[in-house]
């Protein structure tokens, strides 16, 4: 198997816009039981790596950067949070390859306060929400207060989208409701905080064509390919992103859930335009982060 056309492991450029901490801060504490049940339903073992490790990974298949995703879904869950400044001392530990994006607990008192301090503090430069870990509704108007601060910070969210293998199989899904996950509650954020920049993770299995309609409606809206090996996402997703949505669309693995040189792999046997390609694996990255 070859990787995509575009790539050059000797001159690395892909950027990962979705990847989760390969230690025991983010798989054991702040995953707990949800996320074994999720490691299982992908067949993955949890073996704790080393960040020096994972960036050798990453580099040795063309991968240049990967944001690195913070994790707060204690009020829900009553898991422990991957801490803000933990993601923040990762970064400054390996500033020429990850991307720090904070996290925050919509349901805490002190999120707003938080957010904040993530950007003006940490000097993290976005956020991500998975709302069905977090157990809220993103177009309640009691978070209003929160996407008003970020919107005015002036940096980007990461949004869960679909249905999520947290919890997956197990008696109840570990009381977490999928449906949390709907894009369309993202749809009226996106109405009403224009220059909030929201990128919808995964392809929103069961909702693709939702995603696909708010992606294509909402100029502040993009998706990502996370979560998902090629072979599995829905061929009407892939028909948007090789064509009507080419420039909103990115690349991401969902690491260290998903392995990149085996969803480059399959990446590969789609056979998109070169064109395409630097688009989806790179490009539009770099756009929505503010990257060189």
């Amino acid at each position: 198997m070859s990787l995509p056309s575009v790539v050059d492991p000797d001159d690395p450029r892909i950027i990962d816009t979705h990847a989760h901490q390969p230690t025991e801060e983010f798989l054991f504490d702040a995953g707990g039981e949800m996320m074994q049940d999720a490691a299982e339903r992908f067949g993955k073992e949890m073996v704790p790596n080393s960040y020096e490790e994972m960036v050798e990974e990453y580099r040795a298949v063309g991968i240049d950067r990967a944001v690195l995703l913070g994790w707060d879904a204690e009020t829900n869950t009553g898991n422990p949070p991957v801490p803000n400044e933990y993601v923040a001392e990762v970064r400054d530990d390996h500033d020429d390859f990850f991307v720090g994006f904070g996290s925050v607990d919509p349901l805490k008192d002190d999120c707003v306060e938080e957010a904040r301090r993530c950007v003006e503090d940490l000097d993290l430069v976005g956020f991500k929400f998975q709302q069905i870990a977090q157990g809220f509704d993103p177009s309640d108007p009691a978070h209003d207060e929160l996407w008003d601060t970020i919107e005015d910070l002036g940096v980007p969210c990461v949004f869960h989208g679909g249905n999520s293998t947290l919890g997956a199989c197990a008696p109840g899904g570990r009381g977490l409701k999928i449906k949390y996950g709907d894009p369309m509650l993202l749809d009226d954020v996106a109405a009403e905080h224009p220059d909030l920049q929201i990128l919808i993770a995964h392809p929103a299995f069961p909702w693709e064509k939702e995603q696909l309609a708010i992606c294509q409606q909402k100029g502040n809206v993009y998706m990502d390919l996370s979560g998902w090996m090629p072979a599995y996402i829905d061929d009407q997703v892939l028909h948007y992103a090789k064509t009507l949505l080419k420039d909103k669309v990115m690349f991401g693995t969902d690491y260290p859930m998903l392995d990149p040189q085996k969803w480059l792999h399959q990446f590969a046997e789609l056979d998109f335009p070169e064109e395409v390609q630097r688009k989806i694996l790179w490009e539009n990255a770099e756009e929505f982060l503010g990257l060189d």
